[in-house]
């Protein structure tokens, strides 16, 4: 498996292996954060044409067509879970602003966790991954990212679509180069400012706030309206009792 000589303007930090196919980009990133490779590039993304086995949350296939950018970013953040599963909203808001920067007036939001949506239809989607130390710190994390660029599955559950049809064209590798910008600048907002920020900025880009929403969890389902976003990520929903309830995992479907 030979990586492709890419001559990209990556933000200082950032380095890219890429291939004209993989089985999945993270299980590549999951091999090399275990082997300890590329332990001195801060933000390693793993770029591919063509996605053979791709995945994304919870087992499911993810369509990975030639054409539509295919990715993983392995970082090694050093802290807990609790503070790399944060991360998973800086790339949402990554994405946001890469689909937004691109069709100009559109109306991208992202749905909780972190799907991306333009006009109530997914673009794209985020998988994280990682490993931990004895020390509950992270050893790796990966964020497998999934742009619809040029095609969109069907027949899913809920709509779709991709940049192409929403009237605008963004090739793999400009549009690897400007995720790597606009995750780089959402980064800093992290590092620096905490996660306050991140939220705050999320919230403002949030699908179906005030709205009824039925989530869907690992063995039951619940519904309620979409109130918040608390201080570590977890969606806030009212019931029909009045109770407020934390959802910390799991799918939220509009009704």
């Amino acid at each position: 498996m030979e990586a492709l000589d890419l001559k990209l303007n990556l933000p200082s930090g950032h380095n890219v292996l890429g291939f004209e196919a993989l089985g999945s980009t993270s299980d590549l990133a999951r091999s090399i954060g275990d082997s300890r490779d590329y332990a001195d590039v801060p933000f390693l993304w793993i770029w591919t044409k063509l996605q053979t086995q791709g995945r994304g949350r919870r087992g499911r296939e993810w369509l990975s067509r030639e054409g539509n950018l295919t990715t993983t970013l392995l970082l090694r953040p050093g802290c807990s879970p609790a503070k790399g599963a944060e991360l998973s909203f800086v790339a949402a808001l990554a994405i946001a602003e890469l689909v937004g920067g691109v069709l100009r007036g559109a109306n991208v939001q992202i749905k909780w966790p972190n799907d991306v949506l333009v006009s109530g239809k997914k673009i794209a989607g985020i998988l994280l991954e990682s490993a931990a130390s004895e020390t509950d710190r992270l050893e790796w994390l990966s964020i497998g990212m999934g742009v619809n660029l040029a095609f969109h599955p069907d027949n899913t559950p809920y709509p779709a679509t991709n940049l192409a049809k929403e009237g605008a064209q963004l090739g793999p590798l400009e549009g690897l180069t400007r995720l790597a910008e606009t995750f780089s600048f959402w980064h800093g907002e992290w590092q620096a400012r905490g996660f306050a920020a991140i939220r705050m900025a999320w919230l403002e880009r949030a699908r179906g706030i005030g709205q009824t929403v039925i989530a869907r969890l690992a063995s039951e389902e619940t519904s309620g309206i979409f109130e918040d976003l608390d201080e570590t990520g977890n969606l806030i929903i009212r019931l029909p009792s009045g109770d407020k309830r934390l959802i910390s995992a799991g799918e939220i479907f509009f009704t």
